[in-house]
């Protein structure tokens, strides 16, 4: 029987794979073409290395990103792989996540994204997303909200943060060769992680 753990992870999977071509073409506008192919690609592999029955959700995490690490090229594998291994740390031993939990996960993952990619919010990158959707969960906890509808007030401040995108140039990667011309389009890093969020959410409406 599997896990929820490795069930979640199958879930983003899924959910990736499905928007490879998407993705890509997002990519396509202002990068190189290449987001969705390597992010279905490195999923594919965590579909595989995750053991199906990894009670630990830390552990699950970890494996996940150190199997997106290896596996994705570019500039996602680093920042997507740390993301998931610095979840992996505060999720340590953990068999169901709680709404305090959720906000660990959001810090570290959000630091391990910077610690990578040297990036602040407002460069046009999936910090973005990310960052407003950190700040509107934290926020709806704060004023007593449960963990569901506060990680709905997050996934709608992450797509916010996807307009945001398009409103914006880019100054990191090989988006930040345009200049002004990537003004229009919308991040894929800030999607996909939109996607991942989206994702979780849904999930944990069912299991919870």
């Amino acid at each position: 029987m599997s896990s929820k753990a490795y069930d979640c992870l199958k879930r983003i999977g899924d959910v990736i794979i499905e928007n490879k071509d998407f993705l890509t073409d997002l990519d396509r506008e202002i990068g190189d073409a290449d987001h969705g192919v390597n992010m279905a690609r490195g999923f594919e592999a965590v579909i595989g290395k995750v053991p199906e029955d990894q009670e630990d959700i830390g552990a699950a995490f970890k494996t996940c990103g150190m199997t997106l690490l290896s596996t994705v090229g570019g500039a996602s594998g680093p920042l997507y792989g740390t993301a998931y291994m610095d979840s992996g740390k505060v999720l340590a031993g953990k068999t169901s996540i709680e709404k305090e939990d959720v906000s660990a996960v959001f810090d570290a993952a959000i630091a391990g994204i910077q610690k990578r990619g040297k990036a602040e919010r407002g460069e046009k990158t999936m910090l973005d997303s990310i960052m407003p959707a950190r700040d509107a969960y934290n926020e709806a906890i704060a004023a007593g909200e449960d963990m569901i509808p506060a990680l709905e007030k997050a996934c709608e401040a992450a797509r916010e943060g996807i307009e945001f995108t398009k409103t914006i140039h880019a100054t990191k990667g090989r988006a930040s060769y345009l200049g002004d011309r990537s003004i229009g389009h919308q991040d894929p890093g800030a999607t996909s992680i939109t996607l991942t969020l989206e994702t979780i959410t849904n999930f944990l409406k069912e299991v919870k």
